[in-house]
């Protein structure tokens, strides 16, 4: 059954999680679904937020004309209201389905007749991580949709705090047609890699830490990194480091491949897409037990070691480094291996099953209401 489905976003722009989104809606429009998306522009920076960047030498948020995402180009029809507003219904096509992909997005999605299609919730975090009013976020679990989680730690999440086991796991992937290596050895220079970002929460300065305490035990150790900003306060790159800055997409998988293992020290995740990135590029991952990382690396592929914590980091580091050629190998493959039993093909699938469950769950919910409510003749 060909469905009208419409993804309903806070803000289309280059983070993770719009990225994921940005592929189901292409694979589900390349499949004859009519996929619509929804998006309002970023909120115009205030007088102190111009100030502050000012200030600090910084661009000033909000000036650019065009904000790049990842719905840009891809057949999809994307509508952005005119101002940094909720979406309301009447901003949406009627369809089957509709898809809040953030808490606020959820709030709007609530107040939308039938009309506008059965209520999913795609969950890519649990998102008072980022500070956000928790008593709100967590009535978005609350509500009556229909929800689609990424990782295992939010089933849980579903199941033991919101009581709600009837929900749909559908873990992302990777695609292998950007990331993917052929066989191969260590590095000549022992080398790691990570993603520079200054969010605290994806624990930079603790892969920094660690990269130098391995340094005290293997002095030749080099760092490569990359991330959407050049190394700066508060968190500088060691000297030596070598760090690309936006780099095109089809040279991230020679980043990954260029390390021997890659490292993940994130205080909080959804998912963690650079894991599995990293392990089709047959690079081990060395990662605390955030997002999906545990279910990632249980088969092997790589370590997980616990948060916050350096010392340990440092110690995974050094210990895979310094592997036999032939166990290194070994673990580069069971990466790969791990990697390859994803894909987005069978993604797709449990995603459209989970937007069928969001519709009959809907219809029989409205065949309840019906019942309660008989009419009176």
């Amino acid at each position: 059954m060909l469905m009208r489905i419409t993804f309903v976003l806070a803000e289309a722009d280059l983070s993770g999680g719009c990225r994921v989104i940005s592929i189901y809606a292409q694979r589900l429009q390349s499949m004859g679904h009519k996929v619509t998306v929804v998006s309002r522009p970023p909120r115009k920076p205030s007088l102190r937020d111009r100030l502050r960047h000012w200030v600090k030498g910084k661009p000033i948020p909000g000036n650019r004309k065009v904000w790049p995402s990842y719905f840009d180009d891809i057949g999809v029809q994307h509508h952005k209201i005119e101002s940094h507003r909720p979406v309301v219904a009447s901003d949406v096509p009627d369809a089957d389905v509709v898809i809040a992909t953030w808490w606020e997005t959820a709030e709007w999605v609530s107040h939308f007749p039938p009309s506008k299609g059965a209520k999913a919730y795609f969950l890519q975090h649990l998102e008072t991580h980022l500070g956000m009013d928790a008593a709100r976020v967590e009535a978005t679990w609350r509500l009556p949709f229909h929800k689609i989680v990424i990782a295992e730690w939010l089933a849980k999440v579903s199941r033991e705090r919101f009581g709600d086991g009837n929900y749909s796991l559908v873990p992302n992937s990777v695609d292998f047609g950007q990331f993917s290596a052929p066989v191969r050895a260590k590095q000549p220079v022992p080398t790691v890699g990570l993603m520079y970002s200054l969010i605290p929460f994806k624990g930079v300065d603790i892969s920094l830490k660690a990269v130098e305490l391995a340094r005290q035990q293997m002095p030749e150790l080099k760092l490569v990194t990359f991330g959407n900003r050049p190394s700066g306060p508060p968190l500088l790159l060691p000297a030596g480091t070598q760090h690309t800055v936006q780099p095109a997409q089809d040279r991230i998988k020679d980043i990954y491949s260029a390390c021997d293992v890659w490292l993940v020290a994130s205080r909080s995740e959804g998912f963690g897409l650079p894991i599995l990135e990293a392990m089709a590029c047959r690079t081990p991952v060395i990662a605390t037990p955030t997002g999906a990382a545990p279910e990632l690396l249980a088969p092997g592929g790589g370590a997980i070691v616990p948060l916050d914590d350096a010392p340990a980091m440092a110690a995974a580091i050094v210990r895979i480094l310094r592997l036999s050629d032939a166990a290194w190998r070994g673990l580069s493959d069971q990466a790969y291996q791990t990697a390859t039993s994803y894909s987005w093909d069978d993604a797709t699938g449990r995603f459209l099953q989970a937007l069928t469950r969001s519709i009959e769950k809907s219809q029989a919910r409205s065949g309840e209401q019906a019942v309660a409510r008989p009419d009176k003749a």
